[in-house]
C-alpha cells in the first residue's frame, strides 16, 4: 500500500498569522488561519480535513461490508461534524459525530445498522481516532 503525504506550512504568530495545507495529490490546496480555526473566518482548518477523510473513510467502509454481505449500495452519503473544544486549558477534538444516510436495495434496517456500526468500528479514520468519542447516526433511505 503506498504511503499518503500531506503538507502544511505556517507563517508568523497564532493569531495574526497564516498558512496553508496541501494533499500530496495535489487534488487540495487551501488557506488556514486562526480565524478559520477557532472563529468563522474563511478558509479551512485540520479538524474540517479531520472530518472530510472519517467522512469519506467511513463511507467506503459501509460500501465494502454491504458488498461483501451482498448488497450494492446505491448511495451512501456521510457527513463529519468534529467538535474541538477548550480541555485542561489546551484544544481537543471532543467529540465527531457521524451522520449518513445509505439507499440500499434488498437490506433490513437491522442488518443496515449492524453493518453501518461495524463500518464505524473498522474503518481506518475511526481506528486511529479511537480516543475520540465517535458516534454515528445512520439511516436507511427508501428513494
Amino acid at each position: 500500500m503506498p504511503d499518503r503525504t500531506a503538507r502544511a506550512a505556517w507563517e508568523g504568530s497564532l493569531r495574526e498569522g497564516k498558512g496553508t495545507m496541501a494533499l500530496g495529490s495535489g487534488a487540495y490546496e487551501g488557506a488556514y488561519s486562526f480565524s478559520s480555526r477557532f472563529e468563522e473566518g474563511a478558509g479551512t482548518n485540520p479538524e474540517e480535513l479531520i472530518g472530510a477523510a472519517h467522512a469519506g473513510c467511513f463511507s467506503m467502509a459501509l460500501s465494502g461490508a454491504l458488498g461483501r454481505a451482498g448488497f450494492t449500495p446505491e448511495r451512501i452519503s456521510t457527513t463529519a461534524t468534529v467538535k474541538l473544544g477548550q480541555v485542561d486549558g489546551g484544544f481537543k477534538i471532543t467529540q465527531i459525530q457521524l451522520d449518513t444516510e445509505a439507499k440500499v436495495p434488498g437490506i433490513d434496517e437491522a442488518q443496515f445498522q449492524e453493518m453501518a456500526e461495524g463500518a464505524k468500528q473498522n474503518c481506518p479514520v475511526s481506528q486511529a481516532l479511537a480516543a475520540t468519542d465517535i458516534t454515528l447516526k445512520a439511516t436507511l433511505v427508501s428513494n
